[in-house]
C-alpha cells in the first residue's frame, strides 16, 4: 500500500486517482500505524510554504515521516510538497522546512513573464540520470508537464536535480535524495506523461 499523507492541505483526491489509473494501492491517511505499514509515502502540498508546514506540524506527523524515510522507505513529494523537504523558504521565512534536503525555496524571477507561473512547460531531464529514475522511459527535452508555482528549490548539493524547466531562466522541476524524490510540477495533472512518472515511482523503476 502507498499512503498519501493527509494533512489538510493538498489536492490529494486527484492524487489518489492517479495512482487508482494505475492499478496502485494508494490510500489518503493520517494514521501513523497505516503510514508505517505502507511501502511508499506520498506528501502533496498546495499553497503557502508556512500553512503547509503549520498544518504538518499540527498534525504530529513529522517524526514518522522523518523515521521512515530515515529507513529507506520511498517518498514522493509533489509541488510544495516538495518545496517543505528543504531547510526553508523566502514565501514564509520564519517557517522551518523539514531539512531532508539541504537547501532553500526562491521566489521566481522571471522578467515579462507572470508569477505564479502556471500551465504546461518542457521538461529537461538533468544527466547523468539517476540509477532509479522517476523519468525512466521519457525523452530529453520533449514532455511537457503542467506546473503551478511562484517558488522553486534551490539545493545546496545541485547533484539532486533530476530535472529543470526554463521560465524566465532555470527552474527546478525535479529532485532526488537517496530514496526521496519530488516534483514541482503536478503529475496527477499532466497526462499520461505524468502518470509514466507516477507508474514509475510506484515500480521503483531503474534504468
Amino acid at each position: 500500500m502507498i499512503a498519501i499523507i493527509d494533512y489538510g492541505v493538498g489536492n490529494l483526491f486527484s492524487v489518489e486517482k492517479a495512482f487508482a489509473a494505475l492499478g496502485a494501492e494508494a490510500k489518503i491517511t493520517n494514521n501513523p500505524a497505516e503510514i508505517k505499514a505502507a511501502e511508499k509515502l506520498v506528501l502533496p502540498g498546495v499553497g503557502a510554504f508556512g500553512d503547509c508546514m503549520k498544518n504538518l506540524e499540527d498534525s504530529g506527523l513529522i517524526p514518522l515521516l522523518k523515521e521512515e524515510v530515515a529507513a529507506g522507505k520511498p517518498l514522493l513529494g509533489i509541488c510544495v510538497g516538495l518545496q517543505i523537504l528543504f531547510d526553508g523558504s523566502e514565501e514564509s521565512p520564519a517557517a522551518k522546512g523539514l531539512g531532508l534536503i539541504p537547501g532553500q525555496v526562491k521566489r521566481i524571477q522571471a522578467k515579462g513573464l507572470k508569477v505564479p507561473h502556471m500551465g504546461w512547460n518542457r521538461l529537461h531531464i538533468a544527466e547523468p540520470r539517476q540509477v532509479q529514475d522517476l523519468f525512466a522511459g521519457l525523452e530529453q527535452d520533449k514532455e511537457y508537464v503542467y506546473f503551478v508555482h511562484s517558488y522553486y528549490a534551490v539545493p545546496a548539493d545541485k547533484k539532486v536535480i533530476t530535472a529543470t524547466t526554463n521560465y524566465g531562466g532555470e527552474v527546478t522541476a525535479a529532485v532526488q535524495c537517496g530514496n526521496i524524490f519530488a516534483a514541482q510540477f503536478h503529475p496527477e495533472k499532466s497526462g499520461d506523461v505524468g502518470l509514466h512518472i507516477i507508474d514509475n515511482f510506484c515500480k521503483g523503476r531503474i534504468l
